[in-house]
């Protein structure tokens, strides 16, 4: 006995989005010396998390990366 097909689009929504974080304002720069605001896209292992699941935009996901690179180098964030 097979199992009912179902799309993406009959998934309740409520699980993903519990997942998401806040996105960030559409304005705002990421500075690598906000340790802070850099600790809440970054993993407890240090990798970074996707765009995807954080639920920022391509630019924003971006100024992520430079920053915790940064951070990184500077040996603000570990």
């Amino acid at each position: 006995m097979a199992y009912p097909k179902r799309d993406r689009d009959s998934r309740d929504d409520r699980e993903f989005s519990a997942r998401r974080r806040p996105a960030l304002p559409a304005n705002d720069k990421i500075d690598f010396n906000d340790v802070e605001l850099l600790k809440n896209y970054v993993t407890e292992y240090g990798k970074i998390i996707p765009a995807r699941v954080t639920g920022v935009t391509t630019q924003q996901q971006r100024q992520i990366k430079k920053g915790v690179r940064r951070a990184r180098n500077m040996g603000l964030l570990a």
